[in-house]
């Protein structure tokens, strides 16, 4: 096979439809547009959504403002898990700060809290803004310490 016997597969390319070419076209005075009316004349037709006088759909609809109830004071954490502090080596002191640099963290701004996902093998001397129970208690079985941030 060469390039110019390529040809697209049966009825995979339709002719476009010419409208309002004589009566023999099938398609010839109105233009399949009908007899009068708004939908026959040039530039007309209903706007989106118009239900013919009908209450349009989305107003019968209940009022919905959004996605639901959104706290205006909720507080959002970066959240690490122990087998990310791995990487760390033994003694080493976790902040913020030097999460940041490991960017284990999504917004630097936030606080950091330490969930209990994983194991941990070395002591690490940790200082964030919050420690879940497991966490803490991995943390010091380890022979690590917690010491919780002022958030």
């Amino acid at each position: 096979m060469k390039l110019h016997e390529l040809k697209p597969q049966e009825g995979a390319k339709k002719e476009r439809k010419r409208v309002g070419r004589g009566i023999a076209a099938g398609q010839g005075k109105t233009a399949g547009r009908g007899t009068k009316g708004q939908g026959a004349r040039s530039g007309g037709g209903t706007r989106l959504y118009h239900q013919g006088g009908n209450l349009p759909f989305f107003r019968r609809l209940p009022f919905i403002r959004g996605t639901g109830f959104t706290p205006i004071n909720r507080v959002e954490y970066n959240e690490v898990n122990l087998y990310q502090l791995t990487q760390f080596p033994a003694g080493s002191e976790i902040t913020p700060e030097t999460l940041a640099q490991a960017r284990l963290l999504r917004d630097e701004r936030n606080p950091v809290v330490i969930l209990g996902e994983g194991e941990l093998k070395t002591a690490l001397k940790v200082r964030v803004h919050r420690v879940s129970k497991g966490a803490r208690a991995k943390i010091e079985a380890a022979g690590g310490s917690v010491e919780l941030l002022e958030s």
